[in-house]
């Protein structure tokens, strides 16, 4: 051999062929593993398809791990917990104003029913089924009322929309929570009509409890001078009672009057006496 030649390197083609089988086998087996497991997340069911076709006989899949047959089955995660849908219609009342009405629905697909309904709807249920029936069921509600009971009757209107909602979106297996109204508009000028109605109301009101105050203060004037007349009869009743019993009382002792002038001096002599300088008590002396 020259010594410009390089030396042959002897390879081993069985053995290369070994290693070149099992990689490719662990890539299979890898491949396979992967499209053996599922995994449904937290908050979701799993629809399983057979062949892209929903097998309904079998109950959506549950949160965790999942071993289906690889390449022919395949898992579509479905949310299953409460969602939040806001929307904004224009519609007209019964009195012909245009009304905009904001309504938020929060709701969640059946768990044990997602399957039905991503056979029949599919994934995108919610611009399917849930917007246009929201829109037609508000539409539809506000025609029955007049734009002053919107305001005036909401609870009402809030519950016809509730109802109708409930009713349209159990036969797709959906289940409402809480649908709130959280706003009305209406036209600038049937705004301003409103609010000048309400500020002559709260006038009239003001106006209405002004009246019921003077009338229950003259009541209580009145009152008062009634009291005060029965108290003057009862005063001069008693007065009257009292001079009677006092002739009385003189009428059977003279000397009664002179008792009550003692009962009454509080000891000390007058500094008025009579003409003839008789002291205004009479005071007994020794004889």
């Amino acid at each position: 051999m020259s010594k410009f030649e390089s030396p042959k390197i002897k390879v081993n083609i069985g053995a290369a062929k070994a290693i070149g089988f099992v990689i490719i086998a662990l890539v299979v087996i890898g491949v396979i593993s992967a499209a053996a497991v599922k995994i449904v997340d937290a908050g979701y069911r799993g629809v399983l398809l057979h062949w892209n076709a929903v097998d309904t006989s079998v109950p959506p899949l549950e949160e965790g791990l999942h071993f289906v047959v690889p390449f022919q089955d395949t898992v579509v995660n479905m949310e299953v917990r409460t969602l939040k849908f806001v929307t904004s219609t224009s519609s007209a009342s019964k009195d012909l104003q245009t009304v905009s009405t904001e309504v938020t629905v929060n709701y969640r697909p059946s768990p044990n029913s997602i399957h039905t309904l991503y056979k029949e709807v599919g994934p995108d249920y919610e611009s399917r089924i849930i917007q246009p029936a929201i829109e037609e069921i508000i539409k539809q509600v506000t025609a029955n009322y007049n734009a002053e009971e919107l305001i005036t009757k909401r609870p009402l209107v809030k519950s016809d929309i509730e109802e109708e909602i409930n009713k349209r979106l159990t036969a797709y297996n959906i289940i409402t929570e809480v649908i709130s109204i959280t706003d009305f508009q209406f036209s600038p000028l049937f705004a301003q009509a409103i609010e000048s109605k309400v500020e002559a109301e709260q006038k009239a009101l003001k106006a209405l409890n002004d009246l019921r105050r003077i009338q229950i203060e003259a009541q209580q004037r009145e009152a008062e001078a009634q009291g005060l007349g029965k108290a003057n009869i009862a005063e001069a009743l008693g007065e009257a009672e009292a001079i009677r019993i006092i002739n009385e009382a003189l009428a059977q002792n003279p000397n009664y009057l002179e008792w009550l002038k003692i009962q009454r001096w509080d000891g000390k002599l007058p500094l008025v006496v009579g003409q003839d300088g008789t002291p205004f008590i009479q005071i007994p002396t020794k004889p």
